[in-house]
């Protein structure tokens, strides 16, 4: 079953929690007004596809809630995640009619869609909506870069801290908070997932978090919740420092 959406989605875009980073977050309340004529809410279940590879867009939109994956398969059928959607991540291309990436709900999902020729006609009209989206684009392309030095250089206990670090500092730039000190959060992937995503088997995955969890990096409750102690610890394990990282 679907979630409800009336029950995940905001009301109006003031109780959005994307709000202040979404495509919308510079626009103005008569620009909202405009975005709120053509935008509708869309939920997913765990596991369920959101768009195919080579399908016609209608839509683009901004995920509010839950994580996705974006995955290439090649011509005999093997597969590959090539990045995630976390929330207020942008989903569609404005100008392009296909879908280049299948997009899967890895937890329920609910997006905020905008109809596509009303939204690139919108673009045309609110520089606003044209700029942030020119800005989002850049980031993911920074991300893009990063992620390829994770895949090809770092370490198996390195690429785990920092998809650990990527979505401790996403949670926090949705709370308005500072990435830094202690940080509690919700692990939105499978372990299976983790492993597909940063190319390692889930053996590895699961020994290399044990390892974090035993050496005082993370705690954990359960399977899913986290708590990292110190974030500069961990993006010393990642690699990285506190000022850098892979995240816009």
């Amino acid at each position: 079953m679907l979630p409800d959406t009336l029950t995940f989605a905001p009301r109006n875009c003031g109780d959005c929690p994307i709000r202040h980073r979404a495509v919308c977050a510079r626009c103005d309340a008569d620009e909202l007004t405009k975005l709120d004529q053509i935008k509708y809410y869309r939920s997913f279940s765990a596991g369920q596809s959101v768009i195919w590879s080579g399908d016609n867009m209608d839509f683009v939109g901004s995920v509010v809630s839950g994580i996705a994956t974006l995955t290439q398969t090649m011509e005999d059928g093997r597969t590959q995640m090539v990045g995630l959607l976390l929330p207020s991540d942008f989903v569609g291309r404005p100008g392009r009619n296909q879908a280049a990436y299948d997009v899967v709900a890895v937890s329920d999902l609910v997006m905020c869609c905008f109809r596509k020729a009303p939204f690139e006609q919108m673009m045309t009209e609110t520089p606003h909506i044209a700029q942030r989206l020119l800005q989002m684009t850049l980031d993911e392309l920074d991300a893009a870069r990063e992620w390829m030095l994770v895949l090809g250089r770092k370490t198996a206990r390195e690429k785990i801290a920092s998809l650990l670090s990527i979505i401790a500092s996403r949670n926090a730039t949705l709370e308005m908070a500072t990435a830094s000190g202690e940080m509690v959060f919700d692990l939105p992937l499978t372990r299976e997932a983790m492993a597909d995503y940063l190319g390692l088997t889930l053996e590895t995955v699961s020994r290399q978090i044990s390892a974090l969890k035993r050496d005082g990096v993370i705690v954990l409750e359960g399977k899913r919740r986290v708590t990292v102690p110190d974030f500069d610890r961990l993006m010393e394990e990642a690699g990285d420092d506190s000022d850098g990282g892979i995240l816009s």
